[in-house]
């Protein structure tokens, strides 16, 4: 890592950190306040949104915890760095939103079926709608600096701080029915809170879930990136292009490029050099490259022309490239990018051969799939 990257991971180590506390300090706040009205009112519904928060206050705490973690320089037992932390981070995150949730729901039911009404004053219901203003505040900052700092753990206790305010907003309505009309409906809300909280736990488990499994990264980031590579000179395409996600700052790729037979290895040492160099400045991206020799020739060239688009008339091809054809030898080598939607890999490859082997008769012929890693 270079010294401007390890300057922007202390920044956004202490950025996310510095989030992380105010989200403590306002969730604590809130935890207070709420607790003493539903305690002091006898209001379940209050008394699981103070849960809520604190369980919001515990998250921020795991972000800290994570992030400190993720930022560790990598170590032998651990060259790539330990970025993936912070997924971890946020799937603890997530679990807690969800166990809350499922304590909240069984705690609703039981008010349902033994019901109290709960006794409000105008200070609660001012002291509630307070609480209800600092948490969409608390969640717009929050997330806003989730994106600025690409940490899903952040992001993810943005969006929980924004359904809490709704949800607390719905904890109001019923405290105000329940001061103007003597009427229980805490159990209710409740259980409406308690499915909202359930849910953002299930959906905040996904993003986290995926970048640890491994998944197609974002479609514009590849298509610029083979894009800025074929755009230096010397490059004629840029194909098989795969990225590693360490860490939301962390990632590493490969890439195959092809260039003209004619280049020699010096000029080719200086073209993969000037292609690591340009990926990792625009897009902190480290990328080792593969190669390609494309024959120059005209013979050569009509024929890779004509092969490319027989093979892109059958269906669940997405491209073609990586043409080598030896006349002398008969051999004939070329890679495809296939859907994955082609199950039957055996016979699709024999579709393929017998429509190669009519315009290249009596030709060895060798076909490599390519995995659709990315758009």
């Amino acid at each position: 890592m270079n010294e401007s990257a390890a300057t922007q991971s202390i920044g956004r180590e202490k950025g996310i950190t510095r989030t992380s506390i105010i989200g403590i300090a306002a969730n604590i706040f809130l935890v207070i306040f709420k607790a003493i009205v539903g305690l002091l009112s006898g209001s379940i519904s209050i008394v699981l949104d103070a849960v809520n928060n604190l369980t919001d206050a515990i998250s921020s705490v795991i972000t800290i915890v994570g992030v400190k973690l993720a930022h560790r320089a990598p170590d032998e037992k651990h060259p790539f760095g330990h970025g993936r932390v912070e997924y971890f981070s946020a799937i603890i995150i997530a679990f807690i939103v969800f166990g809350a949730g499922v304590m909240s729901l069984v705690e609703s039911i039981k008010k349902i079926i033994h019901p109290e009404v709960a006794e409000f004053t105008v200070v609660f219901l001012i002291i509630i709608g307070m609480a209800i203003l600092v948490k969409i505040f608390l969640g717009i900052f929050v997330q806003k600096q989730g994106k600025k700092y690409y940490s899903d753990a952040l992001i993810g206790s943005g969006k929980d701080a924004l359904f809490d305010a709704i949800l607390s907003g719905a904890t109001l309505v019923g405290a105000i029915i329940t001061f103007l009309f003597h009427i229980s409906i805490d159990g209710y809300i409740g259980v409406v809170i308690s499915a909202f909280i359930i849910k953002a736990g299930v959906e905040m488990l996904i993003s986290p879930i995926n970048q640890v499994v491994g998944f197609r990264p974002d479609g514009e980031l590849t298509k610029q990136i083979k894009a800025d590579v074929a755009a230096i000179p010397g490059v004629l395409g840029a194909y098989d292009l795969i990225l590693h996600d360490y860490g939301p700052d962390a990632a590493i790729g490969s890439v195959h490029i092809e260039i003209p037979d004619t280049m020699t290895a010096r000029e080719l040492h200086v073209l993969t050099m000037q292609i690591q160099n340009t990926i990792y400045a625009k897009h902190h991206i480290f990328l080792t490259v593969g190669v390609y020799a494309a024959d120059t020739s005209d013979y050569a060239s009509n024929k890779q022309a004509h092969l490319k688009e027989d093979m892109m008339k059958h269906d669940g091809v997405k491209g073609c490239h990586g043409i080598y054809i030896d006349d002398e030898q008969k051999f004939l080598s070329f890679d495809i990018l296939i859907d994955f939607k082609i199950k039957d890999k055996n016979a699709f490859m024999e579709e393929l051969k017998k429509d190669v082997l009519e315009d290249f008769p009596g030709y060895q012929i060798n076909i490599n799939f390519d995995v659709d890693y990315t758009d």
